[in-house]
């Protein structure tokens, strides 16, 4: 059932077995696997089917450093489906080594391991639509596939890499529905959390607070709670949640908001490529089953740990859009059209200064005297893109030349400076806001050189192609656009020890026996790649867990002994 939650009686306390807070893609997950294992959810979602401007408010915030970070308003969504209404789809599982402790990355290492997650990212798979759980060419998309450079066979650095892309699937439109109509589901629309109420010796969760922006307050009294609202307003809530636990919930070591990732990602360089276009397969594949897939380039998990490595991926890349010297009509025209283009994607059609009067005029000369490829992109587009259910996932154009910048994506390791925290001001619930002050680190920088002359230095030895990038300014092409993705990671790592993390590998806070959290903000790393395929695993392995505990007995008696 999802209803309104200014349909509750002023007061009223509700029941449930659980209550998720957050109606994204980890809790829409957990609240369908709990349902088929016959327990009633109630969901708190704070905003609507549709967006809503006035509910989008209070994510509101403040931002250290603008130019590394954008305000916490933008990228995420208050929304049924949260984030995934504006995603791009993009699906690949973390890697074995991201789970490891490595010397090289410090506080890295996830109490659990990769092979404890494997059996639930088929089923993330299958959730966020993206085919079958195969990431790897040969497997995916057949034994005779060509491959990514003809020529290129390295030791070294991986080509047989993929990512798979959603439709991209809104799982707020897409399992509506299903919401609708699973036994013992309630969806709450309109419903804010504003406060977790812990029993007076702080063990156990006695009640969520709830406040409509119509005035409407109530409760709810579950068996478990657990927290799905994303990486930056999960930890807003436990820090805010302060009357039991004066420095907030699960923060008697000053770790909750801590240790904050997203990714460092940035186009670096020239490759060039030698021989025919023909050999170079830099575009989107279709799986058999109708799924686009990209391969990149990655240096081998026994090279990381040889080099002292952090995970990282290259994706074979046009030129930057904002340089008119590609003399492609169709990467001018998306610069010339950057305003009418989304806040999450126009971002990276700017290049941190105003042009001029002059690159523009050359811009419009790349449109007027590439008419042919302009035409034909603009036509792919609409029926590709703009029509399909299943859509092209980004712009990729013929390449003549064979050359190409590479799309760096690579984790960024965690530090404990890097952090969101509580400020003065109030949002229109009376809840405080966040203050984000998200940091790299030069060793982030390094790492990612060295991964590029790991590459340079491979495809010099076999001859297939050169690769040339510039050293003093890679850090600025790395950090021209800050925070990317807003992928937001760590805020509440996941560990053994609560000294220096806020819950354990069942993600159930380490001080609270029935409180969990869902999400990417328990990753204690941020591998290379993009967080929702790994976020819907975990809520599927925590669906698992809730289920065992819960039909073992009440949580607060019982989930000492299941730890």
């Amino acid at each position: 059932m999802i209803s309104s939650a200014n349909s509750i009686p002023h007061g009223a306390c509700l029941q449930a077995d659980v209550c998720v807070v957050g109606g994204g893609p980890a809790g829409i997950a957990l609240t369908l696997a709990l349902s088929e294992k016959g327990f009633s959810v109630l969901m708190l979602e704070s905003g609507f089917l549709k967006a809503d401007e006035k509910t989008q408010s209070l994510y509101e915030g403040e931002i250290a450093d603008k130019h590394l970070h954008s305000p916490p308003d933008k990228y995420r969504q208050r929304r049924l489906g949260g984030s995934t209404a504006i995603w791009g789809g993009r699906c690949m599982p973390f890697d074995p080594i991201d789970f490891e402790g490595r010397d090289h990355v410090p506080h890295s290492g996830w109490p659990l391991s990769y092979e404890d997650l494997l059996p639930y990212y088929p089923e993330a798979n299958a959730l966020a639509e993206a085919g079958r759980f195969s990431y790897n060419a040969e497997e995916a998309l057949g034994p005779d596939v060509a491959p990514l450079i003809r020529g290129f066979n390295s030791p070294r650095v991986r080509t047989s890499g993929l990512e798979r892309f959603s439709c991209p699937t809104h799982f707020g439109t897409r399992y509506a529905k299903r919401l609708q109509l699973a036994p013992g589901v309630e969806v709450l629309l309109g419903a804010n959390c504003t406060g977790i109420r812990l029993q007076p010796d702080g063990r156990a969760v006695r009640t969520i607070e709830v406040a409509t922006l119509t005035g409407k307050r109530f409760a709810v009294a579950p068996r478990a709670a657990v927290l799905a609202a994303g990486g930056l307003e999960t930890a807003r809530l436990l820090l805010a949640s302060r009357d039991v636990a004066p420095a907030g919930i699960g923060n008697h070591h000053d770790v909750v908001g801590r240790y904050y990732m997203c990714h460092i990602a940035g186009n670096v360089g020239m490759l060039t490529i030698h021989g025919a276009p023909g050999g170079v397969r830099h575009g989107y594949e279709l799986a058999p089953e109708g799924v686009y897939c990209r391969r990149r380039l990655s240096v081998t998990a026994s090279e990381q740990r040889h080099l002292g490595l952090a995970n990282a991926v290259g994706r074979l890349h046009f030129p930057r859009i904002t340089d008119p010297t590609h003399r492609s009509g169709v990467l001018s025209g998306l610069f010339l059209a950057r305003k009418l283009i989304s806040y999450e994607y126009s971002k990276r059609l700017n290049d941190g200064k105003p042009p001029t009067l002059g690159t523009y005029a050359r811009h419009l000369l790349n449109v007027v005297t590439d008419p042919i490829d302009t035409a034909a992109f603009l036509g792919h587009w609409l029926t590709h893109r703009t029509l399909a259910s299943r859509k092209f996932p980004s712009v990729i154009l013929r390449n003549r030349t064979n050359r190409f910048s590479l799309e760096m994506h690579g984790e960024q390791l965690p530090q404990a400076g890097s952090r969101v925290m509580l400020t003065e001001k109030m949002d229109a619930l009376g809840m405080p806001q966040l203050r984000v002050d998200w940091r790299y680190s030069q060793a982030d920088i390094e790492s990612v050189r060295k991964t590029l002359d790991v590459f340079a230095r491979e495809f010099e030895q076999s001859g297939t192609a050169r690769l040339e990038y510039n050293r003093s300014t890679l850090e600025e092409d790395l950090m021209r656009f800050g925070a990317y993705g807003g992928h937001h990671i760590g805020t509440t790592r996941m560990g053994h020890d609560e000294r220096t993390s806020v819950v354990n590998a069942d993600c159930q806070v380490h001080s609270v026996h029935n409180l969990f959290i869902a999400g990417s903000a328990v990753f204690p790393t941020s591998s290379q790649a993009n967080p929702t395929l790994t976020l819907l695993a975990l809520s599927l392995r925590l669906g698992d867990t809730l289920s065992r505990r819960l039909q073992a007995g009440h949580p607060t008696e019982l989930l000492e002994v299941a730890a």
